[in-house]
């Protein structure tokens, strides 16, 4: 989150399933549901409630694919086989329309 001037304050939100973040005038939330046994448990929080005020990064999102919003980007990160370093994000857009030309233009 660097680009947000964030990066050393980020932290895994495991134990507390969302950590909040704000930045000028931009929320952030950063949500591990990890721990949740099914999308019941996401509503019983409030966590549908943060999709319209701000950024919600999901980790394990797949756990609640049915309360997600229509518009979303399911980002996948995997290791490269020749560099344990490096991980490469798999960003689909096939999810919404909105997105597709944005990322056409990033595309290397």
């Amino acid at each position: 989150m660097s680009y947000f001037g964030l990066e050393n304050e980020i932290s895994s939100p495991t134990f507390t399933i969302v950590n909040e973040y704000k930045k000028d005038d931009i929320n952030i939330y950063h949500f591990d549901v990890y721990r949740l046994e099914d999308s019941s448990e996401f509503y019983e929080i409030g966590g549908d409630e943060y999709f319209e005020n701000g950024i919600c990064i999901i980790e394990w999102g797949e756990l609640i694919e049915d309360v997600l919003p229509k518009n979303y980007l399911h980002i996948t990160f995997e290791r490269d086989n020749n560099d344990e370093n490096i991980r490469i994000l798999n960003i689909d857009t096939n999810l919404s329309d909105r997105w597709e030309d944005y990322f056409e233009n990033i595309k290397y």
